[in-house]
């Protein structure tokens, strides 16, 4: 059984990071240089790691598998990045936004990790704006900002609709300046297909080149994972398409426990499905909420009318009328399934009476069009070529998607896993959401794990290990990975069956979403756990993967990833099966308030659930942590 060490520092709340970092071990900067660090992922995560560690004097080698880390996911996020600075003078403080955050992920994560969190994020935005990330302004020059979900402050920092990207940016100047005084080595288009374990700690990873096929061992003193959530075993997502969970569900089967996989988010404001040719959907950013209106008719035979043709008495501004403090600006969770709710009345709009009205009438009559334009003029732009339709005339129609993952793999307090030396950031770890992420705290999350959290962290590991002990590639331990990794590919080229890889994704994705979406039952759930077993039966028996190994192969990558995804999501449905309660984004249709809200169970699931593997074919175990509220009292979420 897995040891769940959560090395939480004791004493007040708000001095416990303070305290920590005066009191844990130290590497001199001599002894820095004879540290190797390998840092898989270059979204924001891996970037801002990957640059700070080297600005320390370690020795970083850095693996992605796109053709450049400009490419990394981050890239995606749209709407803001969160920080206590109160600015805006409107009662915002640490406290706050900690407060905020571990109630918006409805009491189910770590105290201790969300008010560093907190913390750590004032300083975030200094950092950002040295490396000259044109966030947006006031009249004044102050920066300006915006509200979210979840809050009554404005405390969302922003570049127009492209926070991620411009914030991408920065990192990678960062990363780029190490690149090019030696401190940091760059691998593209590789990918980490497994996880290396000497004596019982991770010391490296097995890499395979995507264009040359060339499979190639790395040792290191420690290994960073911050390779992004496991959404894509939905399918159909917000996520880029390459986005996978290979990474983390190879330490996984290497040991690494896998925390809380149920806990999966579901965004509110994304273009709905329209065919079953799409290959991934688009998100329209939460800070749209900030001006637009969400409604429905009242009447479900209006629902095909043209929605400027509906009278305003006649429309149901069913986040106002159900939550009157937030509105629109409701969590995440909350409002996704309001919209399911009245979708499933019969009142939904479009083709597929999966969607909901996002008006910006009231918005322009108040700021004009061309203030609209301002704010919001990308995502409009976005939305047109996308739709063809023109969202300052007529209502955007939205409907909820699997936007983000709170689950991944157990860390402590110092990020690092059950297993020694193998640390994991951002998206990737479990810690710091709970069962809900608040809007605009991901990329909050990304860059204090990677620019203020880990620095420190990784040098208290790396104290205790004797500088050049590491092991070396050519270590038996190295070769038997190699060989399980050859072996894999071989197993997949080998079988010639008659479905493309594409083929079992969608149908995981279907199962996914119509069992273990979001709302869940026994029942569905059960069902699931029958279904995909089946379904990675017929994978291994029936999918064809063209071409070969020595070479670029899209194929392969993505039926490494798929089989992936079919392991994983069983575990998902497992995980939400065994959680009786509702929770933040998980949703147990059986234990729910007579309001439809989220009925916990304190008493029985105030923990965190990290799986650990036990070997093919056999069921995992379910290790527990219990969640120790010291400074704050678990009630019931009340946004109305």
């Amino acid at each position: 059984m897995a040891q769940l060490d959560s090395k939480i520092p004791s004493g007040p709340l708000a001095d416990k990071w303070r305290k920590h970092k005066a009191e844990i071990k130290l590497v001199n900067p001599a002894n820095k240089r004879k540290y190797k660090v390998i840092v898989v992922g270059a979204g924001l995560a891996g970037s801002s790691a990957s640059a700070t560690l080297a600005e320390l004097g370690y020795q970083v080698e850095t693996f992605v598998f796109h053709d450049s880390p400009r490419r990394a996911h981050s890239i995606a996020a749209q709407g803001g990045v969160n920080a206590a600075k109160n600015y805006q003078n409107d009662g915002d403080s640490v406290h706050r936004l900690f407060y905020d955050t571990l109630k918006g992920g409805d009491y189910r994560a770590r105290e201790a990790n969300v008010h560093r969190l907190a913390e750590v994020s004032v300083n975030i935005i200094d950092q950002c704006v040295a490396q000259g990330v044109p966030f947006a302004r006031e009249y004044g020059g102050l920066l300006a900002n915006r509200s979210f979900g979840g809050a009554q402050v404005s405390r969302t920092f922003y570049a127009r609709g492209q926070t991620g990207q411009q914030l991408l940016l920065g990192a990678y100047s960062a990363l780029s300046k190490m690149i090019g005084q030696g401190g940091v080595k760059l691998h593209v288009n590789s990918e980490m297909l497994d996880l290396v374990i000497v004596d019982g700690q991770a010391k490296g990873i097995i890499v395979r080149n995507l264009v040359t096929g060339e499979i190639t061992r790395h040792a290191a003193d420690a290994v960073i994972l911050a390779t992004g959530g496991y959404g894509n075993v939905f399918n159909l997502s917000t996520y880029a398409r390459g986005s996978n969970a290979t990474a983390i569900w190879r330490a996984y089967k290497r040991g690494a426990c896998f925390a809380n996989p149920c806990y999966t988010q579901i965004h509110p404001t994304c273009i709905p499905v329209s065919g079953d040719y799409q290959s991934k959907l688009t998100l329209m950013s939460e800070s749209l909420r900030n001006d637009g209106r969400i409604w429905v008719p009242k009447k479900k035979e209006d629902c095909a009318k043209d929605p400027n043709s509906i009278a305003e008495a006649d429309r149901d501004y069913y986040l106002e009328r159900m939550y009157p403090s937030f509105g629109n600006l409701a969590p995440r969770d909350i409002a996704s399934r309001a919209a399911k709710r009245v979708c499933d009345e019969g009142r939904g709009v479009g083709p597929s009476g999966l969607g909901v009205y996002l008006d910006f009438s009231d918005a322009i009559r108040r700021l004009t069009e061309a203030g609209v334009r301002e704010r919001y003029g990308n995502l409009f732009d976005i939305y047109h070529e996308i739709t063809n339709e023109n969202a300052y005339k007529t209502p955007m129609r939205i409907y909820p998607a699997v936007h983000y993952t709170m689950g991944g793999l157990w860390v402590d307090y110092n990020l690092m896993s059950n297993v020694p030396g193998l640390f994991v950031l951002g998206e990737a770890n479990f810690s710091d959401h709970g069962a809900n992420r608040l809007g605009a705290s991901a990329l909050m999350q990304g860059l204090a794990d990677g620019y203020f959290v880990v620095p420190y962290t990784v040098g208290d590991y790396l104290a205790s290990q004797k500088p050049g002990s590491r092991p070396s590639p050519d270590a038996p331990e190295f070769k038997a990975a190699e060989a399980n990794i050859t072996g894999l590919t071989s197993r997949l080229l080998s079988i010639k069956g008659s479905h493309p890889v594409s083929y079992f994704h969608k149908k995981l994705g279907h199962l996914m979403w119509t069992y273990c979406g979001m709302a869940r039952t026994k029942e569905g759930l059960e069902k699931a756990l029958v279904e995909i077993p089946k379904l990675r039966a017929e994978f291994w028996a029936a999918v064809t993967v063209p071409g070969s190994a020595g070479t670029l192969n899209q194929s392969l990558e993505q039926a490494g990833r798929v089989a992936d995804f079919l392991e994983l999501g069983e575990l998902l449905c497992r995980d939400a099966l065994t959680r009786e309660e509702s929770c933040g984004g998980h949703f147990r249709e059986e234990h729910q308030h007579p309001d439809g809200e989220c009925k916990r169970d304190d008493e029985n699931f105030a923990h965190v659930a990290a799986w650990e593997y036990q070997g093919e074919g056999k069921t995992p175990l379910r290790n527990t942590e219990p969640l120790n509220y010291e400074f704050v009292k678990m009630s019931v979420r009340n946004y109305k």
